[in-house]
């Protein structure tokens, strides 16, 4: 945190789900926190949850310690050293009322209240409290896994100080990594009353269309950009009770909303709540995992008859057709005007939910910006509702609507009356910095510039404003500003082939003569998921082995070329980055990287080894680790490294890839995954004003050697005799071993990293040519999942 809120201490009280997954989300931020419960033993067993929780609640187990545990009898003391206290009890007035009475002759003096609550009204809870606490008090709304899910509602009461809002939006998005979205004081706030009218319209469609429960989720998912889970599946995640408890929220505090009937649940539904089918908390709920025959599979709830039938195969010609189209705002525009069932059930069901959204704003939040914000960030939907309407057509969706009978809402009127046809306007201005999006802003009629972050960087904006550098189908090279560049890769999941590693290659070019240094990032879904194996493959089948060894030689080299620059190298990885990918990381001078960053060398399960300086990486960082002493043993660390490549171990969390030695302790870890891009500049300027200095390849490594090799070869063997490993895993992981080690050369030997390289490239290149080898990567191809034959 730069200025302003300054937490050395935090309380979270009450230790259920969401309680002890904020404190560990806190600890996550560094922040130590007491987690507080009726009793002890409550806190510890929340506590104990969110260690045990998948996904994981914590970045690492060690992170678990910032938090410890007390009870609302004995440990109210504690709260006298909290910056800020959260409160995430139930949701019932009388009840927070009194906790916050027994709270606050504990507060210090400046202390900032806030609550969790996702629907009550903040004014009323406000009203509760000493009129000088109220200034202090304001809405902080997670949700849930908040270590995963990006939105933070911030709702201020009317007595909230703007320098407190300011100053917890600012925190919340520094150092926790959230996105904030600013709500009104109204039932639910943002993304749960629109994303909650979303499900429930679904399901209500689902009725009068005869659909299933099955067809809706291959409708309502990843077809439109909404994440897999889709309708149902997202509703068994959430729990039934807890969607239940919203939909009543909105149905008994909105009497004035004309959807108000829609958040009354169908009675097969309120049946469900009856027989506590909650979803996955209670191991059923739309969806049970069940055992037929011996197979696992997962049955589907049908609601006429209350029971779990087999999940016929789906499949609507508009919705397969579509999973050609990559570009999401032309799939829809493809999929609401088809003809079949899928394209009617969505048409009723996107067009209804632009609509509600249309008429939210200004009621729930001020701006169109802050209501698409809190559904990406909070429902994890692609485009927000009005990036949707720009997509399917402003204008001829709006016609089509009233020819249905529909009254249009006010804002999208406004805009159509105004000769405009679209909610956002990209306007290229070419200024460095500058904001390249503007809304369409109800009160004034016009449009409205974004609010200009310099620590936000999007990459495609920079692009739109004439700052590509050099460009090819697979990479381009953009101008960041200051005289710093990004290379960022696209293509598909950002494998990495010839064309990657040739824009590779001519970036350092460009970079070396004129800049000041080199970004490797991009705003994909993940950094890169490695090397293209289908090209691989392809070349294998025609027998181009030399080309695969070609490509292996050039990615070692670049790779090289990165660490070894007279520029500084910061790689920017978020999201999946692995194999080749990770190997790219390892290569650069620093890496900032997004907190949920799952890095790792996963090259075994393809039936390789890393070959493009990961191992070489690894050997090169054990012995500048350990004193350059012959009396130092380096084995335990290289057994280490071995288990983690041999394993295809990937780190959680950038906090965990220290840990296992994918990042260094000078690394950067970044909370908020949209910073990522600006941080890694930042680290480029420091580097280049300390007066950055290439080093030179090691060309006196200390390693293992033949005796190393040789301890690691009969663990193999005792792990294959076993049968914890298969014949073939023994096989490859000797290749592994005696690269990692060194080659055939005493535990005296000093090698070089070019050595290292060599070996490596040449362990790549014998196991390619391996019939189980190639049936393993073709099985990757297909399945997505490791082969282990």
């Amino acid at each position: 945190m730069r200025d302003g809120l300054e937490v050395r201490k935090a309380a979270v009280i009450g230790a259920g789900v969401m309680g002890a997954a904020i404190s560990a989300h806190l600890a996550n931020a560094g922040i130590p926190n007491v987690l507080l419960d009726i009793n002890s033993l409550a806190a510890a067993t929340g506590l104990a949850r969110a260690k045990k929780s998948s996904p994981a609640s914590f970045f690492a187990p060690s992170v678990a310690s910032l938090v410890s545990v007390g009870n609302l009898e004995d440990d109210l003391e504690q709260l006298r050293d909290c910056d800020w206290v959260i409160e995430a009890i139930v949701e019932d007035v009388a009840i927070k009322e009194k906790l916050y009475t027994s709270i606050v002759p504990y507060l210090q003096e400046g202390a900032i209240l806030s609550t969790n609550t996702s629907g009550l009204s903040v004014n009323t809870l406000a009203e509760t409290l000493p009129e000088e606490l109220r200034k202090r008090f304001l809405v902080t709304h997670f949700f849930n896994p908040p270590r995963y899910l990006q939105l933070l509602e911030i709702v201020p009461s009317r007595y909230t100080d703007p320098a407190v809002l300011a100053a917890v939006s600012e925190f919340g998005e520094f150092r926790l990594g959230k996105g904030i979205v600013f709500g009104n004081d109204r039932p639910n706030f943002v993304a749960n009353r629109i994303g909650a009218y979303a499900m429930f319209h679904a399901m209500q469609t689902m009725i009068d269309d005869g659909c299933t429960i099955g067809e809706v989720d291959k409708m309502t998912g990843k077809a439109i950009g909404r994440p897999k889970s889709a309708t149902f599946r997202t509703a068994d995640l959430v729990g039934l009770d807890t969607l239940l408890h919203v939909a009543r929220n909105m149905h008994d505090n909105l009497p004035e909303d004309p959807e108000r009937g829609l958040f009354e649940p169908p009675p097969f539904v309120m049946k469900m709540i009856e027989n506590k089918w909650l979803g996955a908390k209670t191991g059923q709920g739309f969806y049970k995992k069940a055992k037929i025959d011996g197979e696992k599979t997962i049955l589907m709830l049908d609601p006429a008859a209350m029971d779990y039938v087999a999940q016929p195969k789906v499949s609507f010609p508009s919705i397969e057709m579509a999973k050609n189209i990559e570009d999401l705002a032309s799939r829809l525009r493809t999929l609401v005007v088809a003809k079949d069932r899928a394209g009617e059930f969505l048409w009723k069901n996107i067009s209804a939910t632009l609509r509600y959204a249309g008429n939210r704003v200004p009621e729930v939040a001020d701006d169109i910006v802050a209501v698409d914000n809190a559904l990406k960030w909070g429902f994890g939907w692609e485009m927000g509702p009005f990036a949707m309407w720009d997509a399917i057509g402003v204008a001829k969706s709006c016609e089509r609507m009233k020819a249905e009978g529909h009254e249009i809402p006010a804002i999208a009127q406004k805009l159509l009356d105004g000769g405009r046809t679209r909610f956002y306007e990209t306007a290229a201005t070419g200024e460095a910095g500058g904001p390249l999006h503007k809304y369409f802003d109800l009160a004034s009629g016009d449009y409205k510039a974004r609010e200009e972050k310099p620590h936000l960087i999007v990459l495609a904006d920079r692009k739109a404003a004439g700052k590509v550098i050099h460009e090819s189908p697979d990479a381009s090279l953009i101008d960041l500003g200051d005289e710093v560049a990004c290379l960022e890769f696209h293509t598909k999941m950002n494998t990495i082939g010839p064309g990657v590693i040739q824009m590779m290659h001519k970036a350092m070019d460009i970079v070396e003569k004129d800049w000041r240094g080199l970004v490797i990032g991009n705003q994909a879904e993940h950094f890169s998921v490695g090397a293209n194996l289908l090209l691989v493959l392809n070349e294998i089948d025609d027998d181009n082995f030399d080309d695969v060894d070609w490509m292996c030689s050039q990615f070692q080299n670049t790779n090289q070329r990165m660490r070894y620059s007279s520029r500084p190298v910061v790689a920017a990885p978020h999201g999946m980055t692995l194999g080749g990918g990770c190997e790219v990381v390892l290569g650069a001078n620093r890496v900032a990287a997004a907190a949920e960053t799952y890095i790792g060398l996963v090259e075994l399960g393809a039936g390789v080894i890393p070959a493009g300086g990961g191992c070489k990486e690894f050997v090169r960082r054990i012995h500048e680790t350990v004193p350059d002493n012959p009396h130092v043993d380096l084995f335990p660390l290289v057994r280490r490294v071995f288990e983690m490549v041999g394993m295809a171990k990937v780190a959680t969390s950038a906090r965990e890839a220290i840990e296992l030695g994918f990042m260094d302790h000078e690394d950067e870890v970044v909370m908020n995954r949209d910073h990522v891009i600006h941080e890694a500049k930042q680290k480029v300027l420091a580097m280049d004003i300390d007066g950055y200095r290439p080093g030179l390849p090691l060309e006196n490594m200390r390693v293992v050697g033949e005796a190393g090799y040789a301890a690691i070869q009969a663990g193999l063997y005792n792990m294959a005799a076993g049968g914890y490993i298969t014949e073939y895993e023994k096989f490859i992981g000797g290749k592994l071993a005696y690269v990692l080690c060194g080659g055939a050369v005493s535990s005296s030997a000093r090698v070089s990293e070019q050595h290292v390289l060599d070996l490596e490239r040449e362990a790549f290149m014998s196991l390619v040519g391996e019939p189980k080898t190639q049936e393993r990567m073709e099985h990757i191809l297909k399945t997505g999942r490791p082969l282990r034959n």
